[in-house]
């Protein structure tokens, strides 16, 4: 511990000089009683502190703004209803390993459990969500507990920390002592990888013959980029990226299979269903990517690599475990490789290029000459600059995005995969424009989705944060509805959102400070997407009315086997004859 000559603070203070001191530069929050007092020095800081409009945008754009940088978000609220409004992004956080760092004001310590105005047991509440929790009650705590939170959040596997102050210890003074170092038994992460673990992993990847790399999101937050592109190169093995994991290794390679999972390619599910070995790197066997657990990949051994020792076997029995930072254990992996003849798997790189080359994504054209979801997204995409940055909401729109956007490069997708969170779209993006001022930021959004979090384009407009949203406005709450579709005998329950007609869009855009356009065809779609990339001063948001009936294929329907994916309504691909 250092104590700086003679440095007295308050509580507040002491929380303002902490959160500089760990390198904080923007902050995302809403003020109230509890957490007042730290807004008072926040005035005087360095820290750019950005007013959303409701704490659930708050907690996503931080998340934004971390999934960009690879730096910890934060994410500021009051105590009771403003700390239970961060649950949303923390539990989302926790989900897709983001680093949070949460602050919330409390009551004051004498009041706590006497269910005082505005309290609200969050470290209670959040525990299961979260890596660590704080509750802080003395002024003298609060810097070895900033430090430590943004320690937890940003290394091992990341994810977010509360830190929850109550009001007295945020008004009290005391000497400000900031640690050297920090003691944090039982927290230990393994980031080296066990020599022995990754030389029997290297054998077992030479002999097969039929391998696949199963890549995650893992490999996104360890930057293990480069490393995965060379075991490729030098292995030669078939690639599927999950949905956190797009980007990761570009979409245009030939060894790219796609997404596997529910709404995955065709090639990459059958990959993974006609293995002899899997090389999980960085993932953690979702059940959106198994489908019924004891059919998934019924021939393959399994090598499994994670950070995470607690993911290691818990969903799928695995043959090798290996425990380390992807980017450790991939470097390590390439240097075994290099000593050992690659796997003799012509036969099955041909097989599943074909295969994909047979069952790419693609679409029926919209009835009545109206515009298809898919095809607003690809030309997005097309119309895009190279390093533009794509968020998403939840649903039919972001499995449309995840196939048709160019997943050429690393760091360019954000979205809710493990909660599945509506309204993750347009504060995500906000976050990421604010790490990427200089970058073009698009949040693919649904007519759904848009109306949870669309308030903070208000934040957008009055803070000089120029996004664009595409709202896919289907009139519906689509993926339900496709459900309803398939399996409810399209008895549609209250699936039908009257988009058509309330509310107006680019009028609600406009009416929050936004250029609203809106686009009905082809030739509309093209001419709103070349205006919006014009504009940068302001934000934009575009309606692009489309085909209500589209649906996401391919699909394996819930709870079913991979082996009963559809790639339409009905039709199931005819791989049996070509694998194995």
């Amino acid at each position: 511990m250092s104590q700086d000559t003679d440095l007295m603070l308050t509580g507040a203070q002491a929380l303002v000089e902490s959160l500089e001191r760990v390198g904080v530069d923007v902050a995302f929050g809403i003020p109230g009683g509890a957490i007042l007092p730290a807004y008072d020095p926040l005035y005087d800081s360095k820290i750019r502190h950005i007013l959303v409009r409701h704490e659930q945008g708050a907690g996503h754009a931080a998340e934004g703004y971390a999934m960009v940088t690879g730096r910890v978000g934060v994410c500021i609220a009051t105590s009771g209803p403003g700390a239970t409004n961060l649950v949303t992004p923390i539990g989302n956080a926790y989900m897709d390993s983001t680093p949070l760092v949460a602050i919330t004001g409390q009551v004051n310590s004498s009041s706590i459990g006497t269910d005082a105005f505005q309290e609200a047991d969050i470290r209670g509440i959040v525990m299961p969500i979260t890596k660590h929790s704080f509750l802080i009650k003395r002024t003298e705590d609060i810097p070895l507990a900033i430090k430590e939170a943004f320690h937890i959040a940003s290394t091992g596997r990341p994810g977010p920390v509360l830190v929850d102050i109550a009001k007295d210890a945020l008004v009290k003074s005391a000497p400000f002592v900031w640690p050297e170092d920090l003691d944090l038994p039982g927290y230990k992460p393994t980031t080296r990888p066990h020599v022995k673990q990754v030389r029997s992993a290297a054998k077992l990847i030479s002999e097969s013959k039929r391998p696949v790399l199963y890549v995650g999101g893992g490999v996104v937050s360890a930057r293990a980029y480069a490393e995965l592109a060379e075991l490729v190169e030098r292995t030669q093995i078939p690639v599927v990226t999950t949905l956190m994991a797009r980007g990761a290794f570009p979409d245009s390679h030939p060894l790219n299979m796609g997404m596997p999972g529910m709404h995955g390619t065709v090639a990459a599910v059958g990959a993974l269903q006609k293995a002899d070995l899997l090389i999980a790197v960085g993932t953690r066997f979702d059940d959106r990517v198994t489908g019924k657990l004891d059919t998934f990949a019924p021939h393959a051994k399994i090598i499994h690599a994670d950070i995470d020792p607690a993911e290691i076997g818990k969903n799928k029995p695995v043959d090798i475990p290996i425990v380390g930072d992807c980017r450790e254990t991939l470097r390590q992996l390439n240097e075994q490789m290099a000593t050992l003849p690659a796997p003799d798997a012509e036969a099955w790189r041909r097989t599943l290029g074909s295969m994909k080359g047979k069952y790419q994504p693609r679409w029926e054209e919209a009835p009545d000459g109206r515009l298809s979801p898919q095809e607003v997204v690809k030309r997005i995409g097309e119309l895009s600059p190279p390093d533009t940055i794509f968020a998403t909401g939840v649903g039919q729109h972001q499995m449309w995005a995840a196939h048709f956007l160019p997943h050429e490069r690393p760091g360019q997708w954000l979205n809710s995969g493990g909660a599945g969170t509506m309204g993750f779209c347009v504060p995500a993006a906000m976050g990421a424009k604010v790490a990427a001022p200089d970058r073009t930021v698009w949040g693919i959004d649904g007519d759904g989705c848009f109306q949870m979090t669309n308030q903070e384009l208000v934040t957008c407009a009055l803070n000089n944060i120029p996004i664009k949203i595409a709202v896919i406005n289907n009139n519906a709450l689509g993926m339900v509805r496709q459900w309803q579709s398939l399996f409810y005998n399209e008895r549609y329950s209250n699936t039908d959102l009257h988009t058509e007609t309330v509310p107006n869009f680019p009028m609600l855009a406009e009416a929050m400070g936004c250029v609203g356009l809106r686009a009905t065809n082809e030739v509309e779609m093209d001419a709103a997407i070349q205006q919006a990339m014009e504009i940068n001063d302001r934000p934009v948001v575009i309606e692009f009315v489309v085909h209500k009936d589209a649906m996401v294929w391919p699909m394996v329907p819930a709870g079913t086997s991979n082996d009963e994916i559809q790639v339409a309504r009905n039709m199931a691909p005819d791989w049996e004859d070509e694998i194995l």
